[in-house]
Parts: C-alpha cells; structure tokens; sequence
C-alpha cells in the first residue's frame, strides 16, 4: 500500500468511522472521501478495505462503476458534456469536440494546469434545453459551438481573479 500522510489516515478514518455502523456504508463513505479530496486513488481504496474488511476488489468496482467517483483528481472546473439522445441529436457531439479542441484533452482527461476536466455525460435530464452542459453544477442550455471558447473564457477569469 502506498503511504498516506498522517493527517490524511486521520481524516478517512473519521469518515468511515461515521458511517461504518450504518446498514450499507460502502457508498456513504466513498461518497464523504470523494467530497473531501476530488478523487479516490488506490491508496484510500486499500485502507477503506482494511478498515471494512471489504475486499479491495471490491470498492475499486464501486468506484469504477459509478460515474460521481474518480481514481485520477479532477480539475477545478469539471465540464460535463451531456451526450443523451436528445442532446446528442441537438449537436452536443460537436460542443464536446470543440472543448477537446480549445483545452487541448480527451473526454475523461484533465488540463495539464488543473484548471478544467472534460466529462462525457449520459442524460443530465436537461433535454428541453439540449444541448446541454454542465460546470461545477451549472447547467448551460442550448449552448452552440460558436459559445464553448467564451464559456471557457469566463472560467479562466474567474481563476485569475
């Protein structure tokens, strides 16, 4: 297991520790830790098995099975592309290519400077309005691809202020 800084132990603990009496804490506690760090790399997937005593195995298909988890850190701004059958319809392939285009990544992948990931979604349930994205929560309707470079724009000042 790789280490994990003292304070870092401390605070995983606390969390399962809250939820660990619980009928069903797996999905509490990952939930609580991804809230805390952004992500749940392999380290915290292994002392959440010790502590447990749940397989290792499988914690980790949790977290890869349910798209809120992540193994990697996310970027400050996290951009989800809805790709559902409306929005796709509606273009939102073509959104999606021009914010891979304009941050220079992949869907799933982050900006070298930490500043956004790019996240395809499946429905957001924004259908009257596709195509649709979402930053940080916010959702965007109807946005075309001629919008993506000032909706990022509005990002990166934000992150200079």
């Amino acid at each position: 297991m790789a280490k994990l800084q003292a304070h870092a132990v401390k605070t995983i603990t606390d969390i399962v520790n809250r939820y660990k009496d619980e009928e069903t804490p797996l999905m509490m506690i990952l939930e609580a830790i991804q809230r805390e760090y952004g992500y749940i790399p392999l380290e915290v997937q292994e002392l959440v098995s010790e502590q447990l005593n749940i397989p290792v195995a499988e914690i980790y298909g949790v977290v890869t099975f349910y798209s809120l988890f992540s193994l990697t850190p996310k970027g400050k701004n996290v951009i989800g592309v809805c790709l559902g059958t409306a929005c796709y319809v509606k273009g939102s392939q073509l959104v999606m290519d021009k914010f891979s285009e304009l941050l220079g990544i992949k869907p799933g992948e982050t900006t070298a400077d930490g500043l956004f990931t790019l996240d395809a979604l499946r429905c957001i349930g924004a259908c009257g309005i596709a195509p649709a994205i979402s930053i940080n929560g916010k959702v965007y309707p109807k946005v075309e691809v001629n919008k993506v470079q000032s909706i990022i724009n509005e990002y990166k000042e934000g992150a200079a202020q």
